[in-house]
């Protein structure tokens, strides 16, 4: 969704900027993903996008990625902008390396929504989402 405007110097924003950008747009996958499971009881979508949306799995997600050596040079620098970014405030039972990992990984899905990289945002985000998905079931059976 452009709404016929568009960011002038996506490159440009702080990286709080490109976090902000990349939640609203994850959670929007997040959300789709699981209305196209057949989920579709409010509390237990809510429940449910916690799984992939809270800080601990967002970092894990961000570890995953550097684990399988997924991002390009000069996604590797949005990433390192965004766990440099300073926050006013982290949310409590976060670490502060967790938040700041989390951040990284929402600035990147902001930045690549931005530049309008959306084929490559799409592939991390499945890659993200895919992850997220794999560990529960290795944990759970």
């Amino acid at each position: 969704m452009r709404l016929g405007r568009t960011v002038t110097e996506p490159k440009q924003l702080n990286a709080l900027a490109l976090a902000y950008m990349g939640d609203g747009v994850l959670d929007m996958y997040v959300r789709y993903r699981l209305l196209s499971e057949g989920k579709v009881r409010p509390n237990r979508l809510h429940r449910e996008a916690t799984r992939y949306v809270s800080a601990k799995a967002q970092a894990g997600m961000l570890d995953a990625v550097f684990e399988n050596d997924l991002l390009t040079e000069e996604e590797e620098a949005v990433v390192r902008r965004g766990k440099n970014a300073k926050s006013g405030t982290i949310p409590k039972n976060t670490s502060r390396k967790t938040y700041q990992s989390s951040t990284a990984l929402e600035a990147l899905i902001g930045y690549l929504y931005l530049i309008e990289e959306e084929e490559r945002m799409d592939e991390l985000i499945r890659f993200c989402l895919d992850h997220v998905e794999r560990k529960e079931e290795h944990t759970n059976g």
